[in-house]
């Protein structure tokens, strides 16, 4: 896809109402520092569209870039920072439940993984509570970059494993390489379009 232009146009907190939009949206989902701050600026070939953070659990809000006025990329909170009170942790939940059943325009959401390691336990409930709302979750297995030769084969084949998906639903992802880009932006421009 070529940006010709790209903007944080809406941010909504816990108590906001969930924007009823007509053009169509895709939904990024993960734990805390998993990258999808880097993915979304390496997406929309921008430094610092989305604010990138050393500390984990800083997106504590739903983001929605609007691309070329034709679609909306969503930041949905991170999950599973443990320093995080347990209460503003259900209050994340509820506002990325309420988003996943309340937006009309949601076409897919895509779970970003750390390539690194295997799925954690918060990973799998993602993905299972991604798929009781009707949809089927790309995975999106961040930072490769950081793999050696060995180390990506094997990790790759733990995490398709883990989720059991194939390669249909699994997209190898790296924002320093723009490793995946392309084949992202496939898979949002089929949806839009479907």
């Amino acid at each position: 896809m070529i940006i010709k232009s790209a903007e944080l146009e809406t941010v909504i907190g816990v108590t906001s109402q969930i924007p009823q939009h007509v053009i169509p949206e895709f939904a990024f989902a993960g734990k805390s520092n998993v990258g999808k701050s880097s993915l979304i600026n390496a997406m929309l070939n921008r430094h610092s569209l989305a604010r990138v953070s050393g500390k984990p659990g800083k997106t504590q809000t739903i983001n929605y870039y609007n691309v070329n006025k034709e679609l909306y990329l969503v930041d949905l909170p991170g999950y599973g920072y443990t320093k995080a009170a347990v209460e503003v942790k259900a209050e994340w939940g509820k506002m990325v439940e309420k988003y996943l059943r309340m937006s009309h325009a949601l076409r897919h959401v895509f779970l970003l993984s750390d390539s690194r390691h295997a799925p954690s336990e918060d990973d799998l409930l993602m993905y299972k509570w991604i798929s009781d709302n009707g949809f089927e979750p790309v995975i999106i297995a961040t930072k490769t970059d950081k793999l050696n030769k060995t180390e990506y084969k094997k990790q790759m084949e733990v995490l398709k494993s883990a989720f059991n998906i194939n390669d249909e639903n699994f997209i190898p992802f790296s924002a320093k390489d723009k490793k995946g880009v392309e084949a992202l932006w496939d898979v949002i421009e089929a949806f839009a379009s479907g």
